[in-house]
């Protein structure tokens, strides 16, 4: 009889252990009842989503929120599986994520929570000053191969991506290197894919025959950013806020935050605050706001 009753105490413990484990977005163990909020993604948005978590936290001392990047690919498939309250990504979700994610029993919800310029980006020493968005796809196609093609010196171009679990590599390959047609044509093998932003960035401003492309929010002053042309009879336009808000510049995108189903409490209160009081940090870090009265 008492083997009986410990054996029922077991069983009992364990099934309450289980039931107390916290998931995403639940309130930890021993913090009182603070919500802990899992943001996964882009590495485009990681600045942005950083920037966002550190502004909202001390408004929301209850709420606290992690943040990491590793690339929009990386960020959906851990929305898929339940292991983050949002992803973060610089592209729209595929068809066979979306699958994915409903044979998991979740339905995506999708936010565009920024806009963002995608500027294709040289060494300052280099003295092209613009590109047609044809003459981009053949940079990065390997038909074009010396900057001496394009009015510049007789040097080789070297390519620079991002890996292809970037968001900002997919729109580039399918807006860009595809012009946003059906195609099969790929980056060129001579291509070097670098793990982040700042890899660009790095290598651009130490080589002087790079090309790369990067999200408006990450070019600094040492880089040289190329004037871009939907054909050649132009016009040439830089990537800014300006020219983002009024169409003008051929490569931009909405960046996107994405649920696992609706989201409610505090996951909800966030969302609505970055979508509202939230725009101003987007301004702030080089990103375009949705509302033109947060310029």
């Amino acid at each position: 009889m008492a083997r009986s009753l410990l054996a029922i105490c077991l069983i009992m413990g364990l099934l309450l252990a289980s039931c107390g484990r916290p998931g995403p977005g639940s309130p930890g163990p021993g913090t009182g009842g603070t919500q802990s909020i899992e943001n996964k993604g882009s590495d485009t948005l990681v600045n942005l989503a950083l920037a966002w978590a550190e502004a909202y936290m001390p408004l929301h001392p209850e709420v606290r929120i992690s943040v990491t990047g590793g690339g929009s690919g990386t960020g959906i498939a851990a929305m898929i599986n339940g292991t983050v309250d949002i992803a973060n990504a610089s592209r729209e979700m595929k068809p066979e994520e979306i699958a994915a994610a409903e044979k998991n029993g979740i339905t995506p919800v999708e936010f565009v929570v920024a806009r963002d310029a995608i500027a294709v980006v040289v060494h300052p020493s280099n003295p092209v000053s613009g590109l047609t968005l044809q003459q981009i796809s053949d940079i990065y196609t390997g038909q074009i191969t010396n900057w001496r093609q394009v009015g510049g010196e007789d040097r080789p171009i070297v390519l620079l991506s991002r890996e292809s679990n970037s968001g900002t590599y997919v729109y580039f390959l399918e807006n860009v290197v595809r012009l946003g047609q059906k195609s099969d044509l790929l980056f060129s093998p001579d291509t070097l894919l670098m793990p982040s932003s700042e890899g660009i960035s790095a290598e651009v401003r130490q080589n002087p025959n790079a090309i790369g492309y990067d999200g408006l929010g990450y070019v600094t002053p040492d880089q040289k950013m190329l004037a871009v042309a939907p054909d050649a009879a132009g016009p040439y336009v830089l990537p800014s806020i300006a020219t983002v808000n009024d169409g003008s510049y051929p490569v931009s995108r909405p960046l996107y935050m994405y649920t696992a189903g609706e989201p409610a409490g505090a996951i909800k209160a966030y969302l609505d605050w970055i979508l509202t009081d939230g725009q101003v940090s987007v301004l702030e870090l080089g990103f375009v706001p949705l509302s033109p009265s947060a310029d």
